[in-house]
């Protein structure tokens, strides 16, 4: 984690944590994305924030969004770092299930009217 003041601010800027980055590699992340480690050792090579959130992936997915207040940084440097993960093929991002479609309720009524007419 990023170290903080005792006031609750950093003491380093969240985007040094990416290496000066504002751009993500990849633009289909989204705050809603679900996120998963890979089955893989963590190296050397892989910087603290990184770790972490391979950490905080090993129980299971959460969103990206998840992630970002888990770490406490902004969802937009937590998209830089999800998106080297992500090339470096230690995580899988998956995009948001859509929203269910809504049913008709006109149609609705009419099977609820037909499986009244059946008990009848």
């Amino acid at each position: 984690m990023t170290p903080r003041q005792s006031s609750g601010r950093r003491l380093v800027p969240a985007y040094l944590a990416t290496g000066g980055r504002a751009r993500p590699s990849r633009n289909t992340l989204d705050r809603l994305t679900l996120l998963h480690g890979v089955d893989m050792p963590i190296t050397s090579e892989v910087r603290p924030e990184e770790h972490r959130i391979l950490e905080l992936l090993q129980p299971g997915a959460l969103s990206l969004a998840e992630v970002a207040a888990h770490l406490h940084l902004p969802v937009s440097v937590v998209k830089v770092l999800v998106a080297d993960l992500v090339d470096a093929g230690r995580l899988h991002a998956r995009p948001p299930i859509p929203e269910a479609e809504q049913f008709d309720r006109q149609i609705l009524e009419r099977v609820l009217d037909g499986l009244r007419s059946l008990k009848c």
